[in-house]
């Protein structure tokens, strides 16, 4: 079976699954069972591969617990950030799922005990409260401890069923997929709701590239709002043969979703030091100050949300915000996470950051925000994409592509929206990887293309009262079938002529029968 029909094979499983064993609860609240499920699998066995080091010999799940020694479990927890003893792995817990009576309470204390054994050591923030929304006393489960253990085997057994292959055969990238295709299928049906975390791979793949663009290493990549962080692991993934050498950064405001991003990097074999992805409001409680600046970032924040702006006066002499001279409007947050990112770039990096159209046409802080940008040079690119590209929205978004390295005081506008650029399909339109490469063929050339791509001097830009929406300056081409005025009108005449005619032999007719 090739490594393409494995993965469909594998995901058209686990959404069986995930939808069979659910029953009547909703897929938005049941998703974290299925997810922490598959989570807890997979470190199971990937630390039950680090134990055994390749010796066939060694089979840690036979293993009794009382004889792993002190040494053995601290090098362990330095090694992967946590330590499983054998009677808690995946595969002895799901053995006998069906007639343990204690299940529930079973799976809450090791799940604990895998928590509790990074206490003390640098994995410890990484580590902690992981399985937070695994509760396996909640009542979506059932309102019994027999009907919430029945469906918690019930998860446990069919994720046991799944073939991921044999761990060392490159299978972390099944599990990784496996899970993301599981989220990437909760967003989309969770419509809204789903889109606030959850950023569709082909879009963030285009995010990444923009972002890495001719960069053959970066220091380190960073989200500030990472949602589940689908968009650092697609910068990891186009950067696989290169180096990203101090790791992937990010923040996160919601604690389910921030649960799910650190997840999702142990799910792509990143390990606990090479990501750090914090809890928190980014605006107003940002971290990672002392470890900016970033060579790499990328972002898609929540569109013109709500935040405290003015009301808070200590704001505007934060260093992200107060070289603008101005906040964000408290009505529309966009350009407060737009200057936060730009605080945080590197002088050789760029920041690819999603944005909603309108903060690039609007008038007052957000307009004095764009002159700031536009003023320093800072606007490198913007793009217009196809519309209903993502869960929970059917608008067409911008990507603004931030640069602190620009040698041309112009910026590139490049309209994306057009069907060369996108296909269409059932519930959202996709970019494949021919649409992404166009893309990024006229982000390199900076070349002008009609009707698609123009660069425009900051000045002119300035002209136009700052404004830096992508129809203002790429004249849309006219589709339109153009009429030949003169020979149209000679073809009614000879229509003219024929109805005329045809009128003059149905009267005959009429008078012929008449008579």
């Amino acid at each position: 079976m090739t490594s393409i029909a494995q993965r469909q094979e594998l995901q058209a499983k686990i959404w069986r699954i995930a939808n069979d064993v659910r029953g009547s609860v909703d897929g938005w609240d049941f998703k974290q069972f299925v997810l922490g499920t598959l989570f807890y699998r997979f470190i199971s066995e990937n630390f039950t591969n680090y134990i055994e080091g390749g010796d066939d010999s060694v089979n840690y799940a036979n293993y009794p617990d009382n004889k792993i020694t002190p040494e053995i479990k601290d090098d362990a927890i330095k090694t992967k950030g946590y330590f499983i003893y054998p009677s808690q792995l995946f595969v002895n817990v799901a053995k006998t799922a069906n007639t343990n009576t204690n299940l529930n309470t079973d799976l809450k204390a090791i799940f604990d005990a895998i928590e509790s054994s990074a206490n003390g050591y640098p994995s410890e923030p990484d580590i902690k409260g992981l399985f937070a929304d695994f509760d396996t006393t909640s009542t979506r489960l059932g309102n019994t401890v027999e009907a919430k253990n029945g469906r918690l085997a019930s998860v446990l057994k069919g994720v046991e069923e799944l073939n991921f292959g044999n761990f060392e055969d490159n299978h972390i990238d099944l599990f990784g997929d496996a899970y993301e295709f599981l989220i990437s299928n909760y967003a989309a049906n969770a419509g809204k709701s789903g889109g606030e975390f959850f950023t569709p791979q082909h879009v963030s793949k285009l995010i990444a590239q923009l972002a890495m663009h001719k960069q053959d290493k970066v220091n380190k990549i960073y989200d500030p709002a990472a949602g589940s962080g689908s968009l650092l692991l697609q910068a990891k993934k186009h950067f696989d043969n290169h180096i990203i050498e101090e790791g992937f950064y990010g923040q996160e405001v919601n604690h389910t979703t921030y649960n799910l991003a650190r997840m999702n990097m142990f799910l792509h074999n990143i390990n606990y030091d090479k990501f750090n992805i914090a809890l928190g409001n980014t605006l107003i409680d940002p971290h990672y100050g002392d470890e900016k600046p970033f060579d790499a970032i990328v972002s898609n924040p929540p569109y013109s949300i709500k935040w405290i702006g003015d009301d808070d006066p200590t704001l505007i002499n934060d260093d992200r915000f107060a070289p603008a001279g101005v906040l964000a409007p408290k009505s529309k947050a966009d350009f407060a996470f737009v200057l936060h990112a730009l605080s945080y770039l590197s002088s050789k990096g760029r920041a690819a950051i999603v944005c909603f159209p309108g903060i690039f046409y609007r008038g007052g802080a957000e307009q004095k925000i764009r002159k700031y940008l536009v003023d320093n040079n800072f606007v490198e690119t913007i793009i217009s994409l196809a519309s209903n590209l993502f869960y929970g929205t059917t608008i067409s978004v911008n990507i603004l592509v931030l640069s602190k390295h620009k040698i041309e005081n112009k910026i590139q506008f490049i309209d994306a929206s057009g069907e060369a650029f996108f296909k269409k399909a059932t519930n959202n339109n996709v970019l494949e990887d021919k649409h992404i490469g166009r893309i990024m063929e006229l982000f390199d050339s900076k070349q002008d293309v009609e009707h698609i791509a123009k660069s425009i001097d900051n000045n002119k830009v300035a002209e136009n009262d700052y404004n830096l929406s992508v129809s203002s300056y790429i004249e849309a081409k006219d589709n339109k079938e153009k009429v030949d005025i003169v020979k149209l009108n000679a073809e009614l005449s000879k229509t003219v002529e024929k109805i005329n005619a045809l009128r003059t032999s149905i009267d005959e007719i009429i008078k012929e029968i008449e008579a």
